[in-house]
């Protein structure tokens, strides 16, 4: 199997930089939205990086696009690429491929979310 930074890295790093917008802006809309913004304050002040990402979603979410088209185009490029003869490796290449598509499609809907929230929710309430 070639590649296999690609096949387990690349969709767990899109994941994890998709998960960071939702730290930028749906955990604090949504806190502050059912009305704890004492915790939210609270996180601001134990996480101050929190502060940090939000001052910089633009980037933020732009990297992740970039991390999540990058990834796609990985795992639409290996999608028919043969795996392995030994039936145990073609098991688990399979099995790869399955695990990388259901990564790539939860981080895709995390950028989404993050991307509501941060983009759609304030343009509701204006």
């Amino acid at each position: 199997m070639q590649g296999n930074w690609r096949d387990s890295v690349a969709p767990t790093l899109a994941l994890f930089t998709s998960a960071s917008t939702l730290i930028c802006c749906a955990l604090p809309a949504l806190l502050i939205s059912i009305g704890a913004g004492a915790v939210m304050a609270g996180l601001t002040s134990t996480f101050p990086g929190i502060m940090w990402l939000s001052a910089h979603k633009g980037a933020l979410f732009l990297f992740a696009a970039v991390m999540l088209l990058g990834c796609a185009v990985l795992v639409w490029h290996q999608r028919r690429s043969p795996c392995p003869l030994d039936p145990l490796k073609a098991a688990a290449c399979m099995r790869l491929r399955r695990y990388n598509a259901w990564t790539l499609g939860i981080a895709a809907a995390t950028l989404a979310t993050g991307v509501f929230f941060a983009y759609l929710w304030p343009l509701m309430y204006l």
